[in-house]
């Protein structure tokens, strides 16, 4: 279990908020004891944005990450950056505006789960679009009526909750495992579940909206064949 407390877990919108350093690791990495910065994983990229110093100096952050072992989250600050100091006080400020594009395409992926219920062997999220790899034994997939679904889906206004169940409740259900190449982590207890409405309901760790009407239009944009089996679904949030 990471030493830092992850807040982005309880609170997507939680923009900024008062830690401690905990440390400064070996390739200048900060180390907190609490953020509202989502390290990357999942698909979903690392949060950006600043530590702001006492003085009201910024430390900008290019991007955040897990230490090898996830034994702690590391705000990883831009080239040429100052450093704190361990037990220095800072205040964590996100590039908003960056994280809730990912909180948007990340919902609206869940939202295309939704729509093909196939395994999921890998995707990914940027800035206003994101994609998903299904294990799919027949093609035959129509982007436009992909499209018109996650509308549908969009325009229902689904609230979006979380929630956690222990290991031994989702040892006992694996069909709630969506995803083939990526596992929930495990071992502390519990894992988080994510819900959107009375549609998808899987293991995620990443960021999301409370609501599908906050991802706004969204269509499927393209359609690869990756193998014989394997399709990759691209969507945009124009």
């Amino acid at each position: 279990m990471s030493t830092t407390q992850e807040l982005f877990r309880e609170d997507s919108y939680a923009k900024c908020c008062d830690a401690v350093v905990l440390g400064v690791n070996d390739l200048g990495g900060i180390i907190l004891d609490k953020t509202v910065f989502y390290p990357a994983g999942g698909g979903q990229p690392g949060d950006a944005g600043a530590l702001m110093r006492a003085d009201g100096t910024p430390i900008p952050i290019a991007t955040t990450v897990y230490e090898s072992n996830r034994s702690a989250i590391v705000h990883v600050p831009a080239e040429n950056a100052s450093v704190p100091s361990p037990g220095e006080k800072v205040r964590c400020v996100l590039d908003w505006d960056r994280r809730y594009a990912y909180m948007r395409v990340h919902t609206a992926l869940h939202l295309l789960c939704a729509t093909l219920p196939y395994p999921v062997t890998g995707g990914s999220i940027g800035d206003g679009q994101g994609r998903l790899d299904f294990d799919i034994p027949d093609a035959g997939l129509d982007k436009d009526a992909l499209s018109e679904e996650l509308t549908k889906l969009v325009a229902r206004d689904l609230p979006v909750a979380v929630s956690w169940i222990t290991d031994e409740e989702l040892q006992a259900q694996p069909d709630l495992v969506r995803t083939m190449a990526v596992k929930p982590p495990t071992g502390s207890g519990r894992v988080r579940m994510i819900a959107v409405g009375d549609v998808d309901f899987q293991p995620c760790g990443g960021t999301h909206v409370a609501n599908t009407r906050e991802i706004g239009s969204v269509q499927v944009s393209k359609i690869e064949k990756k193998g014989a089996q394997n399709r990759r679904v691209r969507i945009k949030l124009p």
